[in-house]
């Protein structure tokens, strides 16, 4: 062992332990157990096997074990933007795309072609820009991953202005928020601007959060530290009480969280905020199409008194690799094209060649890099073992496969514009930065139909 550090070998990791122990002992706290003078025994958390606790001061560790159970907020309730759960659509186990005949995989790229059919394969460029953010971008100190961050929260900030989201009000809610960067930038382009609040939900302890940064009175700063699946935007109290309309954001939202993040602003905030309905869910379970006609049926003062609805919707996507077929919101618009779960499972793990099937004719490891700098928000490596198949080279071409990619994605993103267009949202796929900044460059906004938009918003 290491002078200085525990004497204990762990097994498991096949080297010595790195902790340093307490003056005049060989073995750090979790391992003293190995002192032949310390006759104390240590057993596995209940809790969390993954490290020990003394038994005689197992109560008392319980009690404070950061694996314990904590109690729910009230804006917890459980599954409520999970969707339904349908177990005739159940699939049998995954096949490795890698193992699939030529047959079948000609197969699944015909369904695949023929679903695309009449939809728009060339997406419009909104890259745009916001002079928040030009003091930041003009910043020789800041590097090139730095930079391309930027770019791609100004151009989301710019596509914003557009659609007028950024004004009094308004209760920006930012999902998968991590450091709360993108709801920084909101903040400093609303400095004279009066009541604003900001909602920042993310699921995970985050370091080095900019939240500390805005001490100014008109506008808070509101973490939420639950899975997006679990979050009723009604009962978080600031909205309970100021009753605002909510502006969803999000920048390179990965997979499923996008979808559940359109249940949670759509489903569960705009059409049962009358606080009668606990359990929303079920109840919108059925046709979508009969509960939107009941909702434009509202009249629009009472929709005004009891609460405004969401004003809009700004979301980078990325990572389709992740998508899960019992959370996507576009279930109705694949069976309408006769796709089922089959074939999303397939086609989610094949929208990895989008950014991903370049990879294996990259000759230098540069190249590689260049094309997947934007590693802080997002992880591509799940993709890997299905875009670097030896099978697949042998059927399709490096091209053929990035275009195939880009193909799922488009066909996932389009389910989820149908899904807002049906609830009467007005809905757009563009560009917002080009490729050599982000390969995940594709901005989903969506804007209330003008039936639905309260006069006072």
């Amino acid at each position: 062992p290491v002078s200085g550090r525990c004497a204990y070998f762990v097994e498991r990791k096949k080297r010595f332990c790195k902790m340093i122990p307490a003056p005049g002992r060989r073995f750090c706290g979790e391992h003293g157990q190995q002192e032949e003078e310390n006759d104390r025994k240590r057993i596995p958390c209940p809790l969390d096997p993954k490290h020990t606790v003394y038994e005689d001061q197992l109560q008392k560790h319980l009690k404070k074990c950061n694996s314990r159970e904590k109690p729910k907020p009230v804006y917890y309730v459980q599954d409520i933007n999970a969707g339904f759960k349908n177990v005739a659509e159940k699939t049998e186990k995954q096949v490795p795309i890698s193992s699939l005949s030529k047959e079948e995989l000609e197969s699944l790229i015909t369904k695949l072609k023929k679903a695309s059919n009449g939809l728009e394969l060339h997406l419009q460029e909104q890259i745009l820009s916001h002079q928040a953010l030009q003091e930041a971008l003009n910043d020789p100190n800041n590097g090139e991953s730095a930079f391309k961050h930027l770019k791609q929260q100004a151009s989301i900030l710019g596509n914003m202005e557009k659609l007028h989201l950024l004004g009094p009000g308004r209760c920006f809610v930012e999902f998968g928020a991590g450091r709360g960067k993108l709801s920084h930038w909101v903040n400093v382009a609303l400095q004279n601007v009066e009541n604003v609040q900001f909602l920042l939900v993310e699921r995970a302890t985050t370091r080095f959060k900019v939240d500390g940064k805005h001490q100014r009175g008109d506008s808070v700063f509101e973490r939420l530290r639950v899975d997006i699946q679990h979050l009723c935007l009604k009962k978080v109290p600031v909205l309970e009480k100021k009753k605002l309309p909510v502006v969803g954001i999000g920048k390179h939202l990965c997979g499923a969280a996008t979808d559940l993040a359109l249940r949670c602003l759509v489903e569960n905030y705009t059409t049962c905020c009358d606080g009668e309905n606990e359990e929303p869910a079920p109840k919108r379970s059925r046709t979508d199409k009969a509960e939107v006609a009941s909702n434009n049926s509202t009249d629009n003062g009472s929709m005004e008194d009891d609460c405004k609805p969401v004003a809009g919707i700004v979301i980078a996507l990325c990572c389709h690799h992740k998508c899960d077929w019992t959370h996507y919101v576009g279930r109705e618009f694949f069976k309408s094209v006769g796709l089922g779960p089959v074939e999303f499972n397939y086609f989610q793990r094949m929208s990895s060649w989008a950014t991903c099937g370049m990879k294996e004719t990259s000759t230098t490891a540069s190249t590689s890099e260049d094309q997947t700098t934007d590693t802080e928000e997002h992880e591509q490596m799940s993709s890997k073992t299905e875009s670097s198949s030896d099978t697949l080279t042998g059927i399709l071409t490096v091209e053929e496969r990035k275009e195939i990619g880009h193909l799922c994605k488009l066909l996932i993103d389009h389910g989820r514009m149908e899904y807002l267009q049906q609830r009467g949202y007005k809905a757009a796929l563009q560009y917002y930065t080009e490729s050599a900044v982000s390969l995940e460059n594709v901005l989903l906004t969506a804007v209330p139909s003008p039936s639905l938009i309260p006069e006072t918003i």
